[in-house]
């Protein structure tokens, strides 16, 4: 498996109109491409004070086919949506991982 991994900087200005933009439009949008099994969108709470918070959405991908066909097929026009939308105001960073292994998780008692 796969995770396509977007880890965005917002400014503050703008925060809260961006979070409902990509909660309500673009990650569903994203999914509805049926190229991704999941996602997760987190806050990185590490980051602080850079002038803007910081985001993670990762995308869960079956295999590199699925990957290529999101890239050729969708991820251009979704991208440049985004970017028109908010342009400077949020930079995006973006990468492609390999899941290696993965471990359950220990319930405390």
């Amino acid at each position: 498996m796969l995770i396509y991994n977007v880890t965005v900087h917002v400014e503050f200005a703008i925060e809260n109109q961006w979070l409902e933009y990509m909660l309500n439009t673009h990650i569903p949008d994203v999914m509805a491409t049926r190229c991704f099994l999941g996602a997760r969108m987190s806050k990185l709470i590490s980051d602080q004070d850079q002038g803007g918070s910081s985001y993670s959405i990762q995308y869960s991908i079956e295999n590199e086919d699925q990957w290529n066909r999101y890239q050729s097929q969708f991820a251009p026009k979704l991208q440049s949506e985004h970017l028109q939308k908010f342009g400077s105001q949020c930079l995006a960073f973006r990468t492609q991982m390999e899941v290696i292994a993965e471990f359950p998780g220990i319930k405390s008692t």
